[in-house]
């Protein structure tokens, strides 16, 4: 049973009005996100629109060697697999890092909200903006800043998209994302233990001083955000 309060666990979802919101419902589905699942694959046709709640997807690139790294993250903020048009592919894989649960939309439904050019649309266009700085900032930071700014970033861009101060990731998963070596990961991790910013366990990481996390992300995690503050000042106050 797809109901509001459900469905507005998702922010976008929120943004919408309630009578927008619930025409929707006939064609919402509550689906299970367990981690590791491929919701799509570079060059997959797109079916569904996720929505997620709870879980949390990383956006992958693969190179030709086999070589991972993440280029974006989406969580309740957002949405993945957007299509704008029947024959689009997929250019990124998106796989879920974290599980929980999402709502997804048939592709061809959400196009024709669209098409229509009422409320979806407009999110959808401020949500891309949105993304689109992400993905910038993650190629400014990808060249400049330093290994202890980008894991700060990327524990910050998951505590955004969780529900507690914990972060259920290995050292390796976090390794592959940020496209170093695991002894990398390591010595920077308890860099941040030593000084107070997080508690790190076999497969868990506390985060125990966010704004002392924000000050070591610097500008590598606040310019990547500012989208989607912009973003949801603009839906609230349009709502």
């Amino acid at each position: 049973m797809i109901s509001v309060a459900g469905a507005q666990q998702n922010e976008l979802l929120r943004a919408l009005s309630r009578t927008d919101l619930e025409a929707l419902f006939p064609h919402l589905e509550l689906v299970p996100m367990a981690a590791g699942k491929h919701l799509y694959d570079f060059g997959s046709k797109f079916d569904y629109a996720y929505f997620p709640t709870n879980a949390i997807v990383s956006l992958m690139y693969v190179m030709e060697d086999g070589a991972t790294t993440e280029i974006g993250v989406v969580g309740r903020e957002g949405v993945l697999g957007v299509a704008m048009y029947e024959a689009e592919r997929a250019t990124c894989s998106a796989v879920v890092q974290t599980a929980g649960y999402a709502y997804r939309l048939k592709s061809s439904v959400l196009r024709d909200l669209v098409a229509s050019g009422g409320a979806m649309a407009q999110l959808l266009m401020r949500y891309t903006f949105a993304m689109f700085a992400q993905l910038a900032q993650n190629v400014v930071g990808g060249r400049h800043c330093t290994i202890e700014q980008k894991l700060c970033r990327w524990l910050l861009d998951r505590l955004d998209r969780s529900l507690s101060d914990e972060i259920k990731v290995t050292q390796d998963t976090m390794a592959t994302m940020l496209g170093v070596r695991r002894e990398t990961v390591t010595m920077t991790a308890r860099k941040l233990q030593a000084d107070g910013l997080i508690q790190y366990r076999r497969g868990t990481v506390v985060i125990v001083d966010r704004a002392g996390l924000e000050a070591c992300a610097g500008t590598c995690y606040r310019a990547g955000k500012i989208g989607f503050e912009q973003m949801h000042a603009t839906a609230w106050n349009d709502a």
